[in-house]
């Protein structure tokens, strides 16, 4: 939930450190920086003592705000399961059955190079582009 008011935090600093059109200023003249500053600076105090004003809406909405998350986390898994079932059958043939036995057959394939298999073949080298006679040097 941290994560929603970091990202709600940050897109609203955006938006209003984006240029906006001429015809949609306000009739005192543009709002400075400073004053932007201390008008989200305000904004946060009251945010922050509001469960202690109001105390019964701040428990609701906590409620609200795990009951949300853990509908987030039922969606992610529903879709990772979705795209791991589909793309392991695509890929596997048989699909994944259980989470485990993909997870077992992924980690054992990896780090199954011997150093034999990491050796470099033998090169010799580049031949030479031999100067051709009748183009001068």
């Amino acid at each position: 939930m941290r994560f929603l008011f970091r990202i709600a935090f940050w897109l609203t600093l955006v938006v209003l450190l984006l240029p906006s059109a001429g015809s949609h200023t306000s009739s005192n003249g543009l709002l400075s920086a400073t004053e932007a500053m201390s008008a989200a600076k305000a904004t946060v105090t009251d945010a922050r003592s509001f469960c202690d004003r109001q105390p019964e809406a701040c428990l609701i909405g906590s409620q609200a705000a795990v009951a949300i998350g853990h509908r987030a986390q039922v969606g992610i898994k529903m879709v990772y399961d979705y795209l791991t079932e589909h793309l392991g059958a695509e890929d596997g043939g048989a699909g994944a059955a259980s989470g485990k036995a993909t997870a077992q057959s992924s980690r054992a394939s990896h780090d199954t190079l011997v150093p034999a298999d990491l050796v470099q073949p033998w090169r010799g080298p580049r031949p030479r582009k031999e100067a051709r006679l009748d183009r001068p040097q």
